[in-house]
This record gives structure tokens, sequence and C-alpha cells, in this order.
């Protein structure tokens, strides 16, 4: 939606709210006036109906008192003289203008009467025990469907010796005069007690009598007029109303003329007010279009030198802004370029620069080599020296990169510590490498102490490595990478490297589905105690069966684990299976011990041994027939973190060796505070026990020395009889190896140990 047309909407809204509030405010007002003006009429209504009601019960109660008081008339009554009564009650009633008379004795059985047989008991017996109670009953009865006001006296000479009553009829006539009067519609309703109510007769037209209605509320509550009730009679079988109602329509008549005089005054309001929005909404906009297209082309990258609106006022300032910004954008714009393609903190170009420039050179079919290098160790340098300064060893080797002759070399940063280095196929003289790495190696002042930085490389060729950018980068990062394991300075990338990381990246990213996909299983390698030959424990060493790629060694895939961060899901998967596996041989009858290898990331969670702990009580074993193998290099990493967790372990009742000893870095002041129970010498001293010497020597001591540290001594790769029984002569207290047994299935240890003969291992006594 354009501006013009925005702003024409917004004027246009604001003005129809506007209307809208007032107009309907003031239809509000006027309608509720409506009806406070109909409600007031129907209260002048009732009061003018109550008044004309008690006036004609007054005037019928003085005639019926001043027949009661009637000597002739109480001595008719005396003699019970029927004629006589007849003749005077009709007289009189004719007097009075009641349209109903009648006498009963003091037995309540008519003597006379305009409207029902003589001798029949008297009808209203409410309204008799109202003038028993009261000394007169005055109310509005109900008499073949037609309402009477009636008034009922004591006849008394001077006893009580009857009753003489009279009525006058409520009917159309009455009922018209006092609508006539009020110009408001009476009815007069009844309902009999359990009954439908009834029309006894009513003003409106339409409604003729005894028409039923469904309840009381059905008419009072009639959505079309406005009600009050008055209640005609106080108590009986059946209950009296009188209705005065207004018409809603004719309150309403006013108010809907209003309405629609209001909507046309509206209208013309609109129309006035679009024609006059419109023309504003046009002068406002046209400068602001014209200023927006300036905008634009400016963004398209178009140079303007003028814009086509009044140099005075507001839109002339923004006018003057808008060429100002030109200028400002095309400053910035050349700052943005350069910093998105150099790294801030040493101002060489960067990934990107280093792709567009590789890419650029193999589509002009330029040889050239590519040199990543990367600071050995520079986390060491900012844990060191701080950031500051590691971030001043890598402005100033940067400084040297770009000193290099620029017409040979080309240097980039690619991330924290890496750093490209593109090199032109030039006649460069042999030994160019080393001296270029001695030259970026020396010395850096930081903090006034001198910094010489160790650098590895890898290098890849174009075109012999590749022709795209992609790939030739991640080749030099392969070789790099092969410098780091080999601690080599520098590393040339090999035929065949890439398949070998693609295949680590295949085992790293598969490795979290094997335990799954029951890839993995545990094997078990018997020990025996080298004196009786007895089985005293099994080792569980992890398998892995690759749909794809076959059996994976368990270094191979354990080492991956280690780099990626998912040797602790490895570790929780096989104490779940090791601890099934012995559950299944103890409800088997075959409560065995089982030693599992514990990782360097293993060894510092202090979260093990609560695992292991719920592990264990989940399938119901006992402490012992769990224990724990750690390497010495795994202790090493973090010696006093692994110590406590190790204590931790030991005190919540697992026992601890020491695997692959002999092959780590550990002292024996740090051997002995480590919470261990055995030695396990790396078979890399067994295997070869009975062909060298020093060999020899190495084992013999190790086991002298563990025994004079209370500690059990194990040899692992006993694969021979000979190598065997050195070991017992040595003092060795337990052997593993091929000689032995081969790693087994969990399902298959029963059946080796029901062959198992300990004397064609060892040679007992």
């Amino acid at each position: 939606m354009s501006f013009r047309s925005r702003l024409l909407s917004v004027m246009l809204a604001v003005v129809v709210f506007s209307l809208t509030v007032t107009g309907g405010a003031f239809l509000r007002v006027v309608y509720q006036d409506a009806l406070a003006k109909g409600e007031h009429d129907l209260d002048v209504g009732v009061n003018v109906l109550q008044q004309i009601l008690d006036e004609r019960g007054q005037q019928l109660r003085s005639n019926v008192a001043i027949l009661a008081d009637d000597f002739g008339f109480k001595s008719a009554v005396a003699t019970q003289d029927t004629d006589t009564l007849r003749t005077v009650l009709a007289n009189h009633g004719d007097r009075a203008g009641a349209d109903m008379v009648l006498l009963s004795d003091l037995s309540d059985n008519l003597l006379a009467s305009s409207h029902h047989p003589a001798g029949n008991a008297l009808p209203f017996t409410d309204l008799l025990e109202q003038a028993r109670l009261e000394g007169a009953g005055v109310d509005v009865i109900v008499e073949a469907g037609q309402p009477y006001e009636f008034v009922l006296l004591p006849v008394r000479a001077p006893n009580l010796i009857g009753w003489v009553g009279m009525g006058f009829l409520i009917d159309e006539p009455l009922i018209e005069e006092i609508h006539t009067l009020t110009r408001l519609d009476i009815s007069v309703i009844t309902q009999p007690s359990g009954d439908t109510p009834s029309y006894l007769v009513s003003s409106r037209r339409g409604l003729a009598n005894q028409v039923e209605v469904p309840d009381t509320n059905a008419i009072t509550n009639d959505p079309d007029y406005l009600t009050r009730e008055l209640a005609l009679n106080e108590a009986g079988p059946q209950q009296t109303l009188a209705l005065v109602q207004v018409s809603r329509a004719s309150l309403l008549a006013a108010y809907r003329n209003l309405q629609w005089q209001l909507l046309a005054i509206v209208g013309l309001i609109l129309l006035l007010t679009t024609a006059a929005a419109a023309w504003s909404a046009r002068s406002m906009s046209l400068p602001l279009t014209r200023l927006t297209d300036a905008a634009r082309r400016i963004g398209l990258g178009q140079r303007l030198e003028t814009i086509g609106v009044s140099p005075r006022g507001e839109i002339g300032l923004l006018a003057g802004t808008l060429l100002s910004m030109q200028a400002d954008i095309d400053e910035r714009e050349r700052t943005l370029l350069h910093r998105s393609r150099h790294d801030p903190l040493t101002d060489l170009p960067n990934r990107s620069s280093a792709q567009e420039c590789i890419t650029a050179l193999i589509g002009q079919g330029q040889p050239f080599s590519l040199l990543r290098l990367a600071i050995d160790r520079f986390r060491d340098i900012n844990d060191t020296f701080g950031y500051a300064l590691g971030d001043r060893a890598l402005v100033t080797l940067a400084q040297r990169l770009a000193n290099l002759p620029s017409s040979d070399f080309q240097a980039f940063r690619l991330s924290d510590n890496e750093f490209l280095l593109l090199v032109h196929n030039v006649a460069l003289p042999d030994g160019w490498e080393d001296r270029l790495l001695n030259d970026l190696s020396d010395p850096i002042e930081l903090d006034a102490s001198p910094f010489r930085p160790s650098l590895s490389a890898g290098e890849a060729h174009s075109p012999a490595h590749g022709e795209d950018a992609h790939l030739l980068l991640r080749r030099a990062d392969i070789a790099l990478e092969t410098a780091r394991r080999q601690r080599s300075p520098w590393q040339c990338y090999q035929p065949g490297q890439d398949e070998q990381h693609f295949r680590q990246l295949t085992l790293i990213r598969d490795l979290q589905e094997a335990a799954r996909e029951s890839q993995l299983w545990m094997a078990y390698q018997p020990k025996i105690d080298a004196s009786t030959g007895r089985v005293c424990q099994f080792e569980a060493l992890m398998r892995w069966q690759h749909p794809s790629l076959g059996f994976i060694p368990p270094d191979e895939f354990i080492t991956l684990a280690e780099r990626s961060g998912n040797i602790r899901l490895l570790t929780r998967w096989m104490i779940d299976s090791v601890c099934h596996q012995l559950a299944e041989w103890r409800r088997a009858g075959q409560p065995h011990s089982v030693a599992i290898n514990l990782s360097a990331e293993d060894v510092i969670d202090p979260q093990l041994g609560q695992h292991l702990l719920s592990v264990l009580d989940h399938y119901g074993l006992d402490v012992e027939q769990l224990s724990l193998e750690v390497t010495e290099s795994a202790v090493m990493q973090d010696p006093a973190l692994a110590n406590r967790c190790l204590n931790e372990l030991r005190q919540a009742g697992l026992t601890v060796a020491i695997d692959d000893f002999g092959t780590g870095y550990s002292s024996l002041a740090q051997l002995k505070q480590l919470p261990v129970a055995a030695l396990k010498i790396d078979k890399s001293f067994v295997m070869s026990l009975d062909t060298q010497p020093d060999d020899v020597v190495i084992v013999r001591s190790t086991i002298e020395l563990g025994h004079r540290l209370g500690l059990r001594v194990i040899a692992e790769g006993v694969e021979t009889a000979a190598i065997a029984a050195m070991l017992c002569e040595f003092g060795c207290d337990e052997l593993q190896g091929y000689l032995i047994a081969k790693p087994l299935p969990g399902h298959e240890v029963a059946t080796w140990l029901a062959h198992y003969r300990p004397r064609d291992i060892l040679p007992l006594a």
C-alpha cells in the first residue's frame, strides 16, 4: 500500500472512529432516556391504577357498610326471609352500582346471591377468612373468568348473624378508561395454583379473555413491552395480577428516526472528509514519493546530484540528508567489503578471500600450492600469557607472513591459530620449507619474555591434489592433522588420506547409533590364578561389527570416541551390558566377576560412581562382582581429579587396577597415592618375555615392585606355555592371554568353563 493510501486510510479511520464513538454515545443516551421515560410512565400508571382501585374499593365498602347497618335488612337476615333478602340485595346493589351481591348465614351458606344458587357454600373462603380476622374482607376475586373487586362485611344484630358482600366488575370499559387516562396498556391475568396463567381482560388488542400463555414470565418478560406488575389479591387459590405495559416500539420511535438522520449526517461528513483527506494526502505524499524514489535509486547504487523537491522545510532537509547519506553509504560499503574479506585482528584476508582466490587460480589453470599453518599448543599460550598476549603473537606471525615476497606468497588467516599460505609455483630453492618455518618461529617478545612459537604445516598442490577450493583446503587440513599426530613440523598430503579421514568421520557419526542398533557387543576374556589355575575373573572387551565397514578394532573406535566426546556414551552402554550379562550368569548359578576398562574421561567423571552403583542395584548385583581397570595415561591427564574420583569409587566398594602398566609416565610417588589394588603389566613386555632379556628384567621388577606395594600383579598377553611358566616362577598373581582363551561372547563362557582344564595351561604339581 502506498504512503498516500495509508495516509488517506489513517485520516478516514480517525474520522470514522470519532463519528462512531460520538454517534454511538449520543444514540445510547437517547436510547436510555427513552427507556427511562417508559419506566417513569409505568410507575405513574401503576400508581393511577392502584388509586382508582382503592377509591372504588372504599366506595364499595361504604355501600356495603350502609346495607349491613340497615335495620330492615338485619331483620330480614334474622328471619331469613329469602324473598325480602333477594329484593333488598338487588335494590341496594343497583343503587351502589355493584355487579355482584351475596348474603350468607353463620354456616357460610348462601341465603341470596346474584351469581350463585341459594343454599350453596360461600365460594370465597379466603376472603371470608380475611373478614373474620380483620373485621372486613377487601380483595380481587375471579368468578366465571371475570375479575371483581369484592368487599365482604359482617352483619351484626348485635351479634354476628351473617355476611354480606358486593363486588365491582373489573371489565374492559374500566381498563379502557385507565388506558385512555395513562396511555398505557393494562391487562389483568390470573394464575390458578399449579395451572397455566391466562388473560382476564386487557387493553391490548388481540388478547381475548381466557387466552392461555405458557407461564407468567412469558407475559411479564415480553421483549416487545416494558412491564410493571401489581398484585390485585393477597391470598387465594389463584393469583391475580394487573400488568401495566408500554410498547418498546412506541418509546423508541423517535430514536429510530434519529438513527436514520444521524446516519445521513455521518455519510455526508464522510464524503466531505474523504475529498479533503484525498487532497491533503496527495499534497503531502508527492514530495515523499520523490524522496522515496531517490532513496530507492541510491539503494540501487545510482548516484544523484539533486532531488526534485523544494529545498525549504523538513522535506528539503530530508533531501539534503539523503544526498549526504549517499556519500556515507559509499564509504561504509568500502569498509564493510574490506571487513568481510579480512580478519579483524590481523587484517589478513580471511577464509572467504582464500576460497575466492583459489577458485580464480583454478579457473585460470595456474598451478599453485597451499600451505596450512597452525601454532602448536596455542591454548597453552593463552592460558600462560593471557589472551591479549596471545593475540599479539597472532598479529606478529601474521605480519611475518604478510612481509613475505608478495609475488611468490599470499597469506590468509583461516581460524583462531591457523593460517594459509598460497605459494605460486615459481622456482623456489630446495629446503625453502625449513627456512620458512625457522623464520616464522623466531622468538616473539611476550610481556618481556621471549616466546618461540612451534608451528606445524600441511601441504597440498593444485592440480595434483584436486581442482576445487574446498577439496584442496580440506586435504591441506588433513596433511596438517597428520603432522600434528606424528609430531612432525611438515607433512604433504598423500593419496588415500582422504579415505582414512572419511572413514574416521563415518565411524564418529555411526558411534551414536551403534549401541541402539546392536552393532556393539561385549567379549569376555578370562583371568586365571597363577598358582591354582582357577578362573578368578573376566575382562570385558568391547567389540564393534559395523554393517558396512565390518569389524572395527577397539583401539580405533575407542580413540575416535574419546576425540569426539562420545566415550561416556559408550561407557554407559558397556556398564549396562556387562551388568545385564552378570545378572544372567547369576540366574544360571554362575556368579562371575568382571573387570571393565575406563577411559580418561570416565576417570574424571564425578557422576560415574553413582551411576555404577545404581546399575548394580538395578540388576541386583554385589559390588564385588565388578572391578575397574584404568590406564596410567588416563590417570596422568589430571592426577589430582583422577585420584579424588578413584577414591570415591574405592570407598563405594569397587576394586581398581592400573592397566597397561609400564607404558605411561606415572611416578612411584603418584602410584603410591592411587587407591589401586592391582597392577596389570602391558602385553608389550609379556609377549616376548622368553626371547627378550630386557623384558625379563622389566617384568620381574614390576612384579616385585607391585608385591612390595601390597598390590596383586596381573600379566596380559600370555600366549605360550613357556611364558606362563616364567611368570609363575616370577611370582605373578594372575595370567590373561590367548594361551588361556580368546575373548568369548557371553553365551559361550559357560561352555568354555565346562571344558577348561588348568593342567593344560600351567605346570601344576
